[in-house]
């Protein structure tokens, strides 16, 4: 069983690592092990967690992980979306498709850390992003009001729910907020992706399919040793 350490920014993604991914890697042999990023550490009492603020405080939780010897690979689940500028050549890069951004600063954040067992892994554009790929199970997680017909109207606008824009305004989780204003992240966020399902949010998701493979390779590499 290989152990694999995530960095994850927020609630919802450390229950969809625990309660989805943990599961499936399991089964591939892979522990994987979420940690939830730590914003502020204090002397007295809890640290404040959730959330990335600065790409120095990223890299020092990087770096603090990929000291764990026992662990086979550190990874991340953080948001494209939203992320700080201080963020390596998050200033200046532009053009090409967003599968090209985002691979683009998954590599300079590979190579900024500089470590063989790093392997970053960016959303996009956010956790929320997922959820698009089942309108009817949002609305579902929503009986009291029907928004079937706007959901899905969204996702028609784009050929993959990780490409639904990376907005102040359109942003997955917005565009939710805003139809649903009820909508809690750490709790409806996890629970319609378990109804979805991990297959098929793979098959629609492009980007997340490569990292999960990339970890189910790592699993089955070991066991063939």
């Amino acid at each position: 069983m290989s152990k694999v350490l995530i960095l994850v920014e927020g609630q919802s993604e450390e229950t969809f690592v625990r309660e989805i991914l943990a599961p499936h890697l399991s089964a591939n042999g892979v522990y994987l092990e979420a940690t939830l990023m730590t914003t502020r550490r204090v002397k007295r009492g809890p640290d404040f967690k959730g959330g990335v603020v600065s790409y120095e405080k990223f890299k020092r939780e990087i770096r603090r992980l990929l000291g764990d010897t026992s662990a086979a690979i550190v990874t991340t689940m953080i948001d494209f979306y939203g992320l700080p500028t201080s963020f390596v050549e998050r200033k200046t890069m532009s053009g090409g498709s967003c599968y090209d951004q985002v691979a683009h600063l998954e590599d300079a954040i590979r190579q900024d850390i500089s470590h063989p067992k790093f392997v970053p892994y960016l959303a996009l554009h956010e956790f929320e992003a997922m959820l698009f790929v089942a309108p009817e199970k949002i609305a579902q997680a929503f009986p009291h009001t029907d928004k079937s017909k706007e959901l899905t109207a969204i996702k028609k606008q784009f050929k993959s729910p990780e490409e639904i824009d990376d907005n102040p305004q359109t942003a997955p989780s917005k565009r939710l907020m805003t139809l649903f204003p009820d909508y809690q992240k750490p709790l409806h966020g996890p629970l319609v992706i378990l109804e979805i399902g991990i297959e098929r949010i793979r098959e629609e998701c492009s980007h997340f399919d490569g990292w999960l493979a990339k970890l189910e390779k790592l699993g089955k590499s070991q066991g063939a040793q």
